[in-house]
């Protein structure tokens, strides 16, 4: 059990490290070594537990997507409707940017190893593929519900993705320039009332 207590402290040593290090000097230049020398371990023990500098990546980029996930899951939950919902994942933006803080170069240079390295590439669009099939779900289910107007889900959706990473990149370059929390609400307001079935009120409307 100790064992494995350290195995996984190791671990946690390991990412935080590699996050610290990604952030401050780019992918590129944050080598295995300089990893390691600052989470505190031997090379020996960090490919114990990744095999390649690029799957200690996906794992920070996948634990990043699966919180995601998680907050989504749980707002959609105690949504009583879609447009609720959306409203409640713009309100989620704030973290979001807090959390993408300082990762741009890292960012940056790992899309544009995307472009030449087919196994990067599709650790990289896997997630922006399975987001717009979750938020075309998503109207689909306002459309049934009664809640948004009829159109083409899986076009709707690509323009509601296309708001939110555009915002995304947007916080990232400039996360002074805005108060982006803010501006991801009002833009999710102004989607949901050109799509809204009743000629563009929202609940929000009523109460204000």
């Amino acid at each position: 059990m100790k064992q494995q207590q350290r195995s996984e402290e190791t671990r946690a040593h390991i990412l935080a490290a590699a996050q610290a290090c990604f952030a401050a000097y780019g992918y590129e230049a944050a080598g295995v070594a300089t990893i390691c020398a600052r989470a505190g371990v031997s090379k020996g023990a960090f490919y114990h537990h990744f095999p390649t500098k690029q799957a200690l990546f996906l794992e920070l980029l996948n634990r990043w997507l699966a919180d995601l996930d998680a907050e989504m899951a749980r707002i959609r939950g105690g949504a009583g409707t879609v447009p609720e919902a959306l409203l409640g994942i713009a309100g989620v933006a704030g973290h979001i940017f807090e959390a993408g803080r300082g990762q741009l170069p890292l960012f940056l240079e790992f899309w544009t190893q995307a472009a030449y390295d087919p196994e990067i590439w599709q650790a990289t669009i896997e997630p922006y593929r399975r987001f717009r099939s979750y938020f075309a779900a998503l109207i689909q289910a306002g459309i049934d519900e009664g809640s948004l107007a009829p159109v083409d889900p899986t076009l709707a959706a690509q323009v509601f993705f296309s708001l939110a990473t555009g915002l995304v990149v947007q916080g990232m370059l400039d996360p002074e320039g805005a108060d982006w929390a803010r501006v991801a609400r009002e833009g999710v307001e102004r989607f949901l009332r050109a799509f809204a079935r009743d000629g563009g009120r929202l609940a929000t409307d009523e109460r204000r």
